[in-house]
Order: C-alpha cells, then sequence, then structure tokens
C-alpha cells in the first residue's frame, strides 16, 4: 500500500506540505512530565514522522481508519510499533492509554472537531495542551474575546480551562484532496484554574442555555432554568450572552446556584 485513498465518509483531507506539518510539530510546547502526547488521525503519518524525531515524547496515535492503520504499520513498522491504537478517540478509554498528563495533537477532521474538544474538556484535569488544525472558521470561533458574534459555548467552555493562542492560517491547496474551506493552527494550553468558582455542572448547563438563543437576552434565554426573580432583575439579565466572559458566566452560575439554596462549592 502505497498512499492511503480520502475517505469523505470521515471527513480526511490529507496534509501533503512538509513545511506546515513541521510548523504543527514545532508548536507542541510539551517537555519533561508533560512528554506524553496522543496524535488524533495520523492518516498517512504526515505529522508523526516529525513526532518521531523528538525523542523525548512519549508518543501514541489513534487511528478509525483501517487502510491508515494499515499504511503506519507498513511504513513505520519498528518506530511505531506498539504505539498504534486501531480505534476512534470519542470512545476509546484513556485511562489505558496514558496513566497521568498528556497533550494532543492532530490535523482533526471538521465533522468531529467540535466533538473532540468535548472530549478533551472531560480530560480537562490530564490534557496539557491541543496543537491542532481545523477549520479556521471553528479555530476563530474559539479563540474569539467575548463580543464577537462567532463567540460561543464551544468559546466559553474551553477559555475557562484553556489559554488559547491562534497561530496560523492554512489555505485549502496544501490537502488531498483540497478542502472547500480556509483552515487554521490554533494552541490550546491548560491554565491554572483547577475548578470553577461555581457548580461546573451547572456552569455548563447557563452557558449552553444562553448561546441556544444567543439573539435573546439573557433574562429570556435561561426562562427555562426557572430563575429566582431576584436573579431575573439583575442588570446583567439585560445583555446576551456574546457579551459575558467567562468570569461573568461563573458569577452569575455561583448567583443562581446560590438563589436555589445551594452552596458555590466548586464541582
Amino acid at each position: 500500500m502505497n498512499k492511503v485513498r480520502p475517505k469523505k465518509s470521515l471527513g480526511q483531507h490529507f496534509l501533503h506540505d512538509q513545511q506546515i506539518a513541521r510548523r504543527i510539530v514545532d508548536a507542541l510546547d510539551v517537555k519533561g512530565p508533560d512528554a506524553a502526547v496522543l496524535e488524533i488521525g495520523p492518516g498517512m503519518g504526515v505529522l508523526t514522522q516529525y513526532l518521531l524525531q523528538r525523542a523525548e515524547l512519549d508518543l501514541k496515535v489513534i487511528e478509525i481508519d483501517r487502510d491508515s492503520v494499515a499504511y503506519l504499520h507498513k511504513h513505520y513498522p519498528e518506530v511505531l510499533k506498539g504505539r498504534i491504537i486501531e480505534g476512534d478517540f470519542l470512545e476509546i478509554d484513556i485511562d489505558k492509554l496514558f496513566p497521568g498528563p498528556f497533550a494532543i495533537v492532530g490535523n482533526f477532521p471538521y465533522n468531529i472537531s467540535s466533538q473532540i474538544f468535548f472530549r478533551a474538556l472531560e480530560q480537562r484535569h490530564r490534557v496539557t495542551q491541543v496543537v491542532c488544525m481545523l477549520q479556521k472558521e471553528v479555530a476563530e470561533r474559539i479563540a474569539e474575546p467575548p463580543g464577537s458574534k462567532t463567540y460561543g459555548i464551544l468559546s466559553v467552555l474551553l477559555q475557562a480551562y484553556f489559554d488559547i493562542e491562534y497561530l496560523f492560517k492554512v489555505p485549502p491547496g496544501v490537502f488531498t484532496p483540497p478542502p472547500k474551506v480556509m483552515s487554521a493552527v490554533i494552541r490550546l494550553k491548560r491554565n491554572g484554574v483547577e475548578r470553577l468558582a461555581c457548580n461546573e455542572t451547572l456552569f455548563v448547563q447557563v452557558v449552553k442555555q444562553a448561546f441556544n438563543t444567543r439573539r435573546k437576552t439573557l433574562r429570556n434565554a435561561l426562562k427555562n432554568l426557572t430563575l429566582a426573580a431576584e436573579i431575573s432583575a439583575l442588570p446583567i439579565m439585560e445583555k446576551r450572552a456574546e457579551q459575558l466572559s467567562v468570569n461573568d458566566f461563573v458569577e452569575l452560575t455561583s448567583l443562581i446556584e446560590r438563589s436555589r439554596g445551594g452552596t458555590t462549592t466548586p464541582g
């Protein structure tokens, strides 16, 4: 098998530009105890080859496509021996892959990039960093500050736990087949927030509910949460979701929790 044919069903667009591949790998800023790295969707190994050159990395790769797995076994028989996992990152038991902290790198399929980030959020106490290429619009949304029209659920949830850097744009022509949109590379580094200063489950609920009807004021968008009258009367409830920072959402969640007779114990 000399090459893998890209499968539309898997959202495969294989990067063939070596310079961009090296830039993505160079953006992975891990060393020492943080050197465990999981590459998602290695395909034919365009990133993998440069990751393998970094001796400090404890690298594993996970690939759902059987043809790509066969290609990697054939072309990297020794260096990837015992490092290839055939499976779906969205379903794999991550505890069996790495016992401690790890970083994620990859050229994410456009159709599941958001799901990958939500899985990384589930593992936020172990994921130290994410360096990835994805659709430019999604990359911008994740990195955008409050006030932007593209600032949304994923922006708030990721920015709560990660410092996010928009690194560079990538044109369609460096892929096979070329996608119909621009791509971009971003880097997420875990910040110092172990737990938010509010109930984190309620925080997620508030953020999602607020953005589900983002054109409405928070007073109307959060009606389904059956808010106390004193919460509905607050000036912040005149705002729309996109106007609130992470800290604003944390404070609002704490207020809602207290109004229900709960504590503000994180968790």
